[in-house]
């Protein structure tokens, strides 16, 4: 019979912001942890956090981040905010011994993260960014059949991701706010494929458009080199809502469709083309994992790794290599040439 390791105490977390994926996807799927306890949350709009602490029955509500960080009884916090809050808020945080958990991307340049690195170091605390999807277990089997030969030797990554977003005043399309369609879906493509192919690229492309107004980049592809293989993507926040990523060996394909966040209430799908010369798709089999929340997941993981000591999900050294390559990416964008990470 396999042991069930019960925790001993939740970790108790706060939340810094109201943001919508912290409402509508990571606070009440974080609740159904079994490591995971949301304890408090903060606005600077003390209305926003009564209000919100009321809705998910959170015990505490501040009006402000920092009295939330000075509170003794947190032990980490999930930070939502924009971009260009994401690395002063988690200093701020891990200065307060805080563990984090920041959304994606960590940072809007790698740079930035230096100083995480540095404090992460002399306090102790764990650092993660939250790309939950590293944690789904569809995510983890595809994984496991690509190195396990399943479709031969991986050679090439395609994907697609975008929505369509208009406002000028949403803070995804706010440059000096960390904007723009690579920052905001376009990580997930590089995550990914570095998670997939198990390294680094060796050297990146890329193509944007801006959008004339709000100079974000609102259509972008990338090609990234890997010692085996290419990853190409595509992401735009001015297309219709899609996401897709597909897998190409030497012997066969893999095809994932709603990549990032699927249903959490259905089974996912991983389709499997072991006979992809037949253009019939006779030989398309598909695999399910259990329907299940990639949130709840991600802070369970999260939450686990400060209990036992063990190591986050997605830690800030690897966070560290995702923003070199994005920057790489915005590089060879001005220079015209490729560009190393």
């Amino acid at each position: 019979m396999r042991e069930i390791v019960v925790p001993s105490r939740k970790v108790r977390w706060g939340v810094l912001g109201v943001a919508s994926i912290a409402v509508r996807r990571a606070i009440p799927a974080m609740q159904k942890g079994e490591w995971t306890e949301i304890t408090a949350i903060a606005s600077r709009d003390h209305r926003k956090s009564d209000e919100t602490a009321r809705l998910f029955g959170i015990p505490k509500a501040y009006g402000s981040y920092a009295a939330l960080l000075a509170d003794p009884e947190i032990e980490a916090v999930y930070i939502p905010l924009p971009n260009h809050l994401h690395v002063p808020w988690s200093l701020r945080a891990a200065q307060a011994g805080k563990h984090v958990l920041c959304e994606k991307p960590l940072g809007v340049n790698a740079a930035e993260l230096g100083a995480l690195v540095e404090e992460g170091n002399r306090s102790g605390v764990k650092i993660g960014e939250a790309f939950m999807v590293r944690t789904h277990p569809r995510w983890l089997r595809t994984r496991e059949l690509i190195r396990s030969g399943r479709i031969g030797t991986l050679r090439l990554i395609t994907g697609s991701f975008g929505y369509s977003n208009h406002d000028a005043q949403n803070v995804r399309n706010i440059a000096e706010f960390g904007g723009g369609a690579l920052l905001d879906v376009g990580c997930y493509a590089v995550t990914l494929s570095r998670f997939i192919f198990g390294g680094e690229p060796s050297h990146v492309m890329g193509l944007v458009e801006r959008d004339p107004e709000m100079k974000i980049d609102c259509l972008t592809s990338a090609m990234l080199a890997f010692g085996s293989g290419q990853s190409i993507f595509t992401c735009s926040t001015q297309l219709a809502y899609h996401q897709r990523v597909a897998f190409f060996g030497t012997k066969g394909r893999i095809e994932i469709e709603r990549a990032l966040n699927p249903a959490n209430d259905q089974p996912s799908l991983i389709r499997i083309d072991d006979n992809p010369s037949d253009p019939a798709g006779a030989g398309i089999t598909t695999e399910t994992t259990g329907a299940c929340d990639q949130f709840t997941i991600q802070g369970d993981l999260f939450s686990k790794a400060i209990r036992t000591g063990g190591e986050v999900p997605v830690p800030l050294e690897d966070s560290v290599h995702n923003m070199a390559t994005i920057d790489a990416i915005f590089r060879s964008v001005e220079s015209g040439r490729w560009e190393r990470p």
